[in-house]
């Protein structure tokens, strides 16, 4: 069998222990070999890299760690390469975070404006690290984590030929939540999952090849009604189907907003605070284990998500994770060659979308006005089109009327604007 070359762009992030025990527990199945951590910040480098050589060392799986800032040599000969980077860093994300909010929208990371933004400045990072493994590690399939995940996946599909496959933690963490309220392993149930990555909808269970699912939305319909959820049980109802969470900014818009508009941080302000306590952890010489307190970051199951997709190619397996891949007719509701989030059998040829039954009335539409979006997203960052970034930005849900579009694009443009070099004129 032979043996794997995994390098991770953006290295320094501190969900890279996560990853790392994630290769530990898969050694007997995943021949890895080596692991290349690459980053431009060197010190993130330098304190999560020794966090991650100790967990290899007391795990005792004979993986080499390399550590480098040099992207090409990272690359060069890879079998995997996993995306993970924030251009721009949290600076940026607080950035996303706030300027809608002077204009009335949900500022968010990935959804709406926030996304937009942080989508034009990574499109082209990634493109130029896909150039790079086409050149050093031709072989290599690209498995992106980096958000937002869809609209950076449908950018490196239609832009570049190196095979990608998006991912996300949310789909699995939604399998074992259903699981847990089940009381079953997540690998016995199957979902009817449909939609777009953080735009996403459960229109049915199975347990064992058994329809449960009137079980699993009574369940999820007591949950709302007890508070846990951030969806109200006569929401649920009205859907027929479980939504995923980001659905939140969209159903429950103005109530985001307004406690948005009120708390005292923004999500990137409080992320900032967990990563400098988690940073300081990692430099502790005797720690040789991922921190409990990686838990508050998120990306729960993110090792679970990427080593089994990776473990799946390897092996031929043909299983079905669902990731983001291109639509080719799988989703008849939204263009051939778009990037959708569904269910994909994984094997030596990649991710083949599942075929699944149209989308209801009731989200047909929000979902196809923002696949438009995306589009014109992927459109205006690759070719520095600013008449298509307006139209994305109009085209979106969130945004209002035309006038706020221009004034949030001014805004976006100027704040970003050592990171759209593709804007200049």
């Amino acid at each position: 069998m032979s043996e794997l070359k995994i390098c991770v762009i953006g290295g320094g992030s501190t969900y890279t222990p996560e990853l790392i025990e994630g290769f530990i527990e898969k050694r007997d199945e995943l021949p890895v070999s080596t692991i290349v951590l690459m980053d431009i910040d060197e010190n993130r480098l330098r304190v999560v890299g020794g966090l991650t050589g100790r967990m290899l060392r007391a795990a005792g799986v004979g993986i080499e760690l390399k550590l480098t800032t040099r992207r090409r040599e990272a690359l060069a000969g890879a079998d995997y390469v996993i995306t993970q980077i924030r251009v721009g860093g949290l600076a940026c994300r607080i950035q996303d975070e706030k300027i809608p909010l002077q204009f009335g929208v949900v500022g968010q990371e990935t959804t709406g404006p926030g996304g937009f933004a942080k989508a034009l400045r990574t499109i082209p990072v990634l493109l130029d690290i896909a150039h790079d493994i086409a050149e050093v590690a031709p072989g290599a399939r690209l498995i992106n984590f980096t958000n937002p995940s869809g609209i950076i996946t449908e950018a490196l599909l239609k832009y570049s030929e190196v095979p990608t496959i998006g991912l996300c933690n949310s789909p699995f963490g939604f399998q074992q939540g259903i699981a847990r309220q089940l009381g079953v392993s997540p690998e016995r149930i199957q979902l009817d999952y449909v939609g777009l990555n953080h735009l996403s909808w459960i229109r049915g269970v199975k347990l064992d090849g058994e329809d449960v699912f009137d079980r699993v939305l009574a369940g999820a319909i007591a949950r709302a009604a007890a508070g846990e959820l951030p969806f109200s049980p006569q929401l649920l109802k009205t859907l027929g189907m479980l939504p995923s969470y980001y659905l939140n900014y969209y159903y429950n818009h103005d109530q985001v907003l307004d406690e948005q508009r009120r708390a005292e941080k923004t999500r990137g302000e409080e992320v900032q605070e967990i990563e400098a306590s988690l940073l300081k952890l990692y430099a502790d010489p005797n720690l040789e284990h991922k921190p409990q307190l990686l838990e508050k970051r998120g990306g729960a199951y993110y090792s679970t998500v990427a080593v089994a997709v990776i473990n799946a190619i390897h092996h031929d397996a043909g299983e079905v994770h669902i990731v983001n891949t291109r639509n080719d007719g799988a989703l008849p509701d939204l263009p051939s060659p778009c990037v959708v989030e569904l269910p994909a059998v994984i094997n030596k040829g990649g991710a083949q979308a599942v075929p699944v039954a149209p989308m209801p009335p009731a989200i047909r539409g929000l979902t196809q006005a923002v696949k438009a979006y995306e589009e014109l997203t992927v459109l205006a960052a690759v070719k520095g089109d600013e008449q298509a970034a307006l139209q994305a930005l109009l085209a979106h849900p969130l945004v209002p009327s035309f006038a706020v579009a221009q004034r949030l694009w001014t805004a976006i443009k100027e704040a970003n604007r050592a990171y759209l070099p593709q804007f200049v004129t």
